[in-house]
């Protein structure tokens, strides 16, 4: 039996940031000395927040925990994982929308490199139905107040702003 992993990352698109990822972010940050939040920069996918943008609002949502860090990567999961020192990668899971996809992403990390553990922490129930894609459509119908209930407050302005300034409402 090894040591207790000290850092362990979180990584998603965050596009924007909701409540259960910041859920997820808060019980991780409880169960590690550090938590290294990394965003996935896929220049293949159009993003609504560009990265910095991403960078900035994880920074607001998260500020009150001061173990957490967050950072940028493109490639890899397991490799980002791997250059941050960590040995263990959290994964947030909604019941029956994620488990089938989360379960073949840890089976090829493991393959990549088996030093790294995946822990899945179950979202919320008040948490299970909130995507990035159904708090675009909301905020798209320009329901910013509907809103609060999917991400953090400090997030809904700039969100409702971006879908304005994208024609998406």
């Amino acid at each position: 039996m090894g040591l207790r992993p000290q850092i362990a990352v979180y990584t998603g698109s965050f596009d924007p940031v909701t409540l259960g990822h910041l859920h997820i972010i808060e019980r991780s940050a409880q169960l590690y000395e550090a938590l290294i939040i990394g965003i996935g920069v896929n220049s293949a996918k159009q993003s609504l927040f560009d990265t910095e943008e991403r960078l900035e609002l994880l920074r607001r949502v998260t500020s009150h925990l001061p173990h957490v860090s967050i950072e940028a990567f493109d490639g890899l999961a397991v490799d980002f994982v791997r250059s941050v020192g960590a040995k263990v990668m959290v994964r947030g899971v909604r019941p029956l929308t994620d488990i089938a996809g989360e379960f073949t992403m840890m089976m090829a990390n493991r393959q990549l490199d088996p030093d790294i553990e995946t822990v899945f922490l179950m979202a919320d129930e008040e948490f299970a139905h909130v995507s990035s894609s159904l708090i675009k459509q909301i905020a798209a119908l320009g329901h910013g107040r509907s809103l609060e209930r999917f991400v953090p407050v400090s997030v809904i302005e700039p969100l409702m702003e971006k879908m304005r300034a994208t024609g998406s409402r």
